[in-house]
C-alpha cells in the first residue's frame, strides 16, 4: 500500500472512538496512522489512555484563549508541527470556524450518533425516543461550517425497541460507532470516498463488495 496518511484525532473526553480508531491503525494494511491525539480539555480521560498507549498528545485548553480563532491558531500549529493530513473528531465538543472548517475541507470528519439529517445537536438519544422512531444510529460525515451537517460518508442503523432509554440506545449504538468509524476513516484516507457536488462518492470496488454499511435488524 502507499504511504499512510498523517491523522490526528480530537476528543474531548474519554475517547471510546478514539480507541476504536486507534486500534483499527494498527493494522498494516490500514492507509491512516495515528499521529497525534489532541484535546479541548486537560482532564479528558481519553489523554490519559492516549498517553499510556504511547501516542502523541497535545491540550490546548479552549479556556485560555481569548477567541475561538485564537485557539484555533495554538491547534492549527499543533497539527502543522505533526505534519496532520486528515482530522478525525471523535466526541469533540468545540464548534470550528467557517475558517478553520474551510482550510480542512474534505479533510475533517466527525460521527454523529443519530442517523443525520435527523436528530442534530445534543440529547439524539432523547430525541430519538421522544420522536417514536424505530431505527436510530450513527453517521460519519465530512465536516461544514453548519453543526452536524456535511456530506454522508458512512451510516449504520439499530433498532429502537419499546423499552428503550436514552442510555440502553446509546449503548446500541455505540457498538456500531466503533466498526462504522474506522471503516469510514479507512475509505477516506485510501481515496476511496470523494465528495462531488457535496455528496459522498464511493469507489466502484468498494460497492463491488456489497457495501459496507447495513442496518443491524
Amino acid at each position: 500500500m502507499g504511504k499512510k496518511k498523517r491523522t490526528a484525532i480530537l476528543i474531548s473526553g474519554r475517547g471510546s472512538n478514539m480507541r476504536s480508531l486507534v486500534e483499527a491503525a494498527r493494522a498494516d494494511d490500514y492507509p491512516a496512522e495515528i499521529v497525534l491525539v489532541g484535546s479541548n480539555r486537560p482532564n479528558a480521560a481519553g489523554v490519559a489512555w492516549a498517553v499510556e498507549h504511547g501516542l502523541s498528545t497535545v491540550v490546548i485548553d479552549h479556556k485560555s484563549y481569548g477567541s475561538r480563532a485564537d485557539f484555533e491558531r495554538a491547534l492549527q500549529s499543533a497539527l502543522d508541527s505533526h505534519g496532520v493530513e486528515l482530522i478525525a473528531l471523535a466526541g469533540f465538543m468545540r464548534l470550528m470556524t467557517p475558517e478553520f472548517v474551510e482550510h480542512w475541507r474534505d479533510r475533517m470528519i466527525n460521527i454523529h450518533p443519530s442517523l443525520l439529517p435527523s436528530f442534530k445537536g445534543l440529547n439524539t438519544h432523547e430525541q430519538a425516543i421522544a420522536a417514536g422512531v424505530k431505527i436510530a444510529g450513527c453517521t460519519v460525515h465530512y465536516v461544514r461550517p453548519e453543526m452536524d451537517a456535511g456530506p454522508i460518508i458512512a451510516q449504520a442503523a439499530v433498532p429502537v425497541l419499546s423499552r428503550d432509554t436514552a442510555d440502553t440506545l446509546a449503548a446500541r449504538i455505540l457498538k456500531v460507532e466503533h466498526r462504522v468509524y474506522p471503516a469510514a476513516l479507512r475509505l477516506v484516507a485510501a481515496g476511496k470516498a470523494a465528495c462531488v457536488d457535496e455528496k459522498v462518492i464511493i469507489s466502484s470496488e468498494v460497492m463491488e463488495t456489497g457495501g459496507l454499511f447495513s442496518p443491524t435488524i
